[in-house]
């Protein structure tokens, strides 16, 4: 049911850029958080409205593939302590949770309870303790005794925005399923798909396959935090989530066609330059508006939720589009999102204006960006190399080490070196354990007009953009590919204002480098292409990853030379703005002025 299968996180190691802060990420912000805070309100059942108990099962989703990853005893130790801590604040009918008995189902309730399952399962999975699976039971029958079929309340009623928040619990459901094999688990996913499909649900299958904009699913609310608004983003995406794992196990055609559409409908009508979108976590047609501030734009919860979706559509369907999608989230709104010091991520994230850290939530310090944002970084490792029995794909360049296995048990070991994307020339060293013949997939970008491909210094013909290179070969140990990137200055145009970007990265202005005002009007000089210099000086004295200068006239007021062409900074959008103060104000739609002289008001 899969066109590809994950490599294992123990048998995959990034040793690039997204390497360091993914390994900052561990020690700063995962393995520094009060657990023990996050299991806390969960002891007491006081609450109406709020989330308190969707931090711990976020947390847990990046602590365990953390674990995976890096094999950290201290790290296990604490999920194991946080998990028994859960535990034992399950009442005797199997709730969990920190609603009172008559408060139960309200607000964010079934919402925490997703969390609360995914966690617990995840435990389950690296320590097969049966109690751990038992607890996920319980909690799972108590949902099908209040929700389920013959039940008096309809989940599609409950929660927020137009039951999306509490339908998404259909995810555990299915990975419980898949765990037990109990009938009632399936049972109660199909009871949540058909509570979504009817009269009084958010219908997201059938207004998916009509085609309905994802931004127009239901007239705006008169309260926009409520059971009314249908647009919100992460809910809407969480429970496509689970209807993909409900195709996995059963292979009901119409869910991976209709998570295959939505995710296209996003990319063309949501996904900003950066990769991300939403405003107020909401859909707005946020790819042609992108180049106005809107309020709260870009939610970290949001941009690693899309991630998922597209590392989970990549998988199932082998379409390199969402290889595409999630590098470009990855190297731009992503590592945007994180704090100088990798130990917090913010909450929103706009292409313009200054970052800064979320509120804390819910009487907490930390808030459901905190908790979620983690979670991104270990996609990667099991996304950048993909494998099924005859075929290894390549999806991201980052420098790495993988290990993956395919027909007759032949072991394929990938390293990739090179810096991407500081550099555009990457080499991978290909060591099968056998002389065997298999087919390599090189992911060749849509940006890349022009891609250089090479074995052992040998051309590969048929490079084509947008596409995987298809190299089937009798492969052996020592065999070399080298792959050259175009790494040309692109300028996108929208609604009279360009942005550039080179490689895989958008690029912004930031008031650090100090060469004239970021908001100021530009002109791009003559009809030659811009031509990008590395200026790593200015990096460092910037204190940004990369920094890149163009000539443009960006002073349209100026007479003499100092109206024309002038040198300006650019760097990479992630690291714009990465002081989290006023410091590094940034901006990457800039205007473009009007040349009345050659008609520019005409057209």
């Amino acid at each position: 049911m899969s066109a590809f299968t994950l490599t294992a996180l123990n048998s995959a190691k990034l040793n690039g850029y997204l390497g360091e802060k993914l390994a900052l990420c561990l020690e700063r912000r995962i393995k520094a958080e009060d657990v023990d805070g996050l299991v806390e309100p969960f002891r007491h059942r006081e609450e109406r409205r709020l989330w308190h108990t969707e931090f711990w099962g976020k947390w847990m989703l990046a602590a365990v593939p953390a674990y995976e990853y890096s094999g950290d005893k201290a790290l296990y130790e604490q999920i194991r302590s946080s998990t028994q801590a859960m535990i034992a604040t399950q009442s005797a009918d199997g709730y969990i949770g920190n609603y009172p008995d008559d408060g139960r189902l309200q607000g964010w309730d079934i919402w925490g309870r997703k969390y609360t399952l995914l966690g617990l399962m995840g435990y389950y999975d690296l320590s097969k303790e049966p109690q751990v699976l038992q607890a996920a039971c319980r909690l799972a029958d108590l949902c099908i005794k209040e929700l389920g079929p013959g039940a008096e309340v309809n989940i599609a009623k409950t929660g927020m925005h137009h039951g999306m928040a509490s339908c998404s619990i259909l995810e555990p459901f299915m990975r419980l399923y898949r765990r037990t094999r109990e009938e009632r688990y399936l049972e109660m996913a199909r009871h949540i798909v058909a509570c979504i499909e009817g009269p009084d649900g958010p219908q997201l299958i059938k207004k998916g396959l009509a085609g309905v904009p994802v931004a127009e699913r239901f007239p705006l609310p008169e309260k926009w935090w409520s059971w009314y608004n249908g647009q919100k983003s992460y809910e809407m995406m969480s429970c496509y989530q689970g209807m993909l794992e409900m195709y996995e196990e059963l292979g009901e055609e119409r869910l991976l066609r209709v998570c295959d559409r939505i995710a296209k409908d996003i990319i063309a009508t949501e996904i900003n330059i950066a990769g991300s979108g939403a405003s107020c976590e909401c859909w707005y047609y946020g790819k042609k508006w992108q180049t106005e501030p809107a309020i709260h734009m870009q939610e970290t919860c949001v941009t690693v939720t899309w991630m998922k979706f597209c590392q989970t559509l990549l998988r199932l369907t082998g379409d390199v589009v969402y290889a595409e999608e999630l590098e470009k989230t990855t190297y731009n709104a992503f590592l945007a999102s994180l704090n100088p010091d990798v130990s917090s991520f913010s909450k929103y994230c706009p292409l313009e204006g200054i970052r800064g850290a979320g509120v804390g939530q819910c009487g907490l310090e930390i808030n459901c960006c905190i908790a979620n944002g983690p979670r991104g970084f270990f996609m990667l490792p099991e996304a950048a190399i993909m494998s099924n029995a005859e075929e290894l794909a390549v999806n991201l360049y980052e420098d790495l080490q993988a290990r993956v296995t395919l027909k007759d048990g032949l072991e394929v070991a990938i390293a990739i070196t090179g810096n991407y994307p500081v550099n555009n020339k990457v080499q991978i060293a290909v060591t099968p354990s056998a002389t065997a013949t298999w087919a390599l997939l090189l992911r060749i970008p849509a940006w890349s007009a022009l891609t250089a491909v090479t074995i052992n210094g040998a051309a590969v013909e048929n490079v084509n953009a947008g596409s995987y290179c298809r190299i089937a070969r009798a492969w052996q140990a020592g065999d070399v590919v080298e792959l050259v990137f175009d790494f040309s200055c692109r300028v996108a145009e929208l609604n009279r204002c360009l942005a550039l970007q080179r490689g895989p990265l958008v690029l912004a202005r930031d008031t650090r480098f100090n060469d004239g005002a970021i908001d100021a009007a530009v002109l791009a000089p003559g009809e030659q292409p811009l031509e990008l210099v590395s200026a790593p000086a200015a990096a460092a004295a910037a204190g940004v990853w990369q920094a890149f200068t163009t000539k443009l006239v960006n002073d349209l007021n100026a007479e003499g030379p100092a109206g024309g062409p002038q040198e300006v900074h650019f760097c990479d959008y992630a690291s714009a703005g990465n002081t989290w103060s006023a410091a590094s104000r940034y901006r990457v739609w800039l205007r473009k002025g009007l040349r009345v002289a050659i008609g520019d008001h005409l057209r």
